[in-house]
């Protein structure tokens, strides 16, 4: 293995193969992953509060009911996914990358962004407390997949960008290999939160469940896959837009502003099938090699 000696870093990016530089703890970055983290704990505290919520005595002491409780743990998912945005763009911009940050930011994102939805799915969706009583018998092996997924995943996407493996300049990617998952988490935030509307006028959302099961093995196996999602990394303060782009992200927000639930859950989904309608028309444009003829024109 060839190291590269210290003269030969510009100082923008820390030595990854210096044991101290590389374990080194910069404030700011690793803050936004300590809120991330943060509201990863939160959420699964809501979640189990939430289940609690459901028997008679819980109501005494917790203030607040089961659905209350699950969409606090919905928001403080959404909460985490806004940190985890932060702490990469922070390190980027202030050159201050490392591998301790790389490996704080995984750990943070195994509890937010996998444990988390993988409970809020066991306790509401996939363990409805009436009906489809089979819901409740598969619901922590979904879960469990959903985290596997989740967590190899993470660990995929370090080795991927390790630094080992580039000794030469980092180049950020503008696609992520397999559903990042943040995505994948919103996925089952937004659909929680969707399904808490519903339920404020239709008290049985057995039917409803139904279909989560699929999506959710779906997400998990997309994160595990090879379609490519765009990153949004290389979007920053100095990025150019047109008119027309800045005045229709203006008018999305205002959607979501609006029609948080549905918004919310429209976005995740269109994320999700724009990877898949791209990765398939990309295979069709790749052409496809000629056949052996037998040696006979």
């Amino acid at each position: 293995m060839i190291f590269r000696r210290p003269h030969e870093y510009s100082g923008e990016n820390e030595d990854p193969y210096n044991v101290t530089q590389a374990s080194r703890i910069y404030l700011l970055p690793n803050l936004m992953t300590a809120g991330n983290l943060f509201c990863g704990f939160m959420s699964i505290v809501n979640c189990i509060q939430g289940r609690l919520a459901e028997t008679a005595l819980s109501g005494v002491y917790l203030g607040a009911s089961a659905p209350d409780h699950y969409r606090y743990a919905v928001w403080f998912i959404f909460g985490a996914a806004g940190f985890d945005l932060l702490d990469g763009r922070l390190a980027r911009v202030g050159g201050r990358e490392s591998l301790f940050g790389a490996e704080f930011d995984s750990l943070a994102d195994v509890v937010s962004f996998g444990v988390a939805p993988a409970l809020l799915m066991f306790f509401l969706i996939l363990s409805p407390s009436q009906g489809f009583v089979w819901f409740r018998n598969i619901g922590w092996f979904v879960g469990f997949i959903y985290l596997l997924c989740a967590a190899m995943r993470l660990a995929r996407f370090n080795v991927i960008t390790n630094p080992y493996l580039h000794r030469g300049k980092k180049e950020i990617e503008r696609d992520f290999v397999g559903l990042p998952v943040p995505a994948a988490a919103a996925t089952v935030a937004s659909t929680v939160l969707f399904l808490l509307k519903l339920g404020e006028s239709d008290k049985s959302l057995d039917i409803y469940a139904l279909s989560l099961p699929f999506l959710m093995l779906l997400t998990a196996g997309l994160m595990m896959s090879s379609v490519r999602y765009p990153s949004g990394k290389k979007v920053d303060l100095q990025t150019q837009t047109r008119l027309r782009n800045l005045a229709g992200l203006l008018v999305v927000i205002g959607v979501v502003l609006i029609f948080k639930e549905e918004a919310l859950l429209c976005i995740c989904l269109g994320y999700i099938f724009y990877g898949l309608i791209r990765q398939w028309r990309r295979s069709r444009r790749i052409p496809r090699a000629p056949q052996a003829t037998g040696g006979i024109s």
